[in-house]
């Protein structure tokens, strides 16, 4: 099966588990060791409203590229039939984009790809 062929929603599932690990293994870089200030830190980075933000960055700051750009509005514009009750169906969007390209970049074995863009989130973060 092509990347093409998978659906929207399951890169974006992916994605969501790729990115995970970058924000664990970056916690635990740090030094932190108790599993709930780890899970309180990880939410800076998971929440919906916070995905929105960086995509909407790598966007603003022309970060992309077109095939990058093209797999955040798949996943952006995918039939989601629900969403978290807080946040918003266009926060949600956007987050779900965000990670569709995280998804499409681990499929592709693109993880220098990951490393610098979550990098760059790091940035904007501090």
């Amino acid at each position: 099966m092509g990347i093409n062929e998978i659906n929207t929603l399951s890169l974006a599932y992916l994605g969501d588990a790729v990115y995970e690990i970058k924000v664990r293994e970056y916690l635990i870089s740090l030094g932190i060791q108790k599993v709930n200030k780890l899970q309180d830190k990880a939410m800076s980075f998971v929440t919906a409203k916070k995905q929105c933000e960086y995509i909407n960055y790598f966007i603003n700051n022309n970060i992309l590229t077109e095939i990058e750009l093209d797999y955040v509005k798949r996943g952006r514009n995918a039939s989601v039939h629900s969403h978290p009750k807080n946040t918003d169906i266009v926060t949600y969007k956007w987050a779900t984009g965000f990670e569709c390209l995280f998804g499409y970049l681990y499929l592709e074995k693109k993880t220098e790809r990951i490393d610098e863009l979550f990098n760059m989130i790091l940035e904007v973060k501090e």
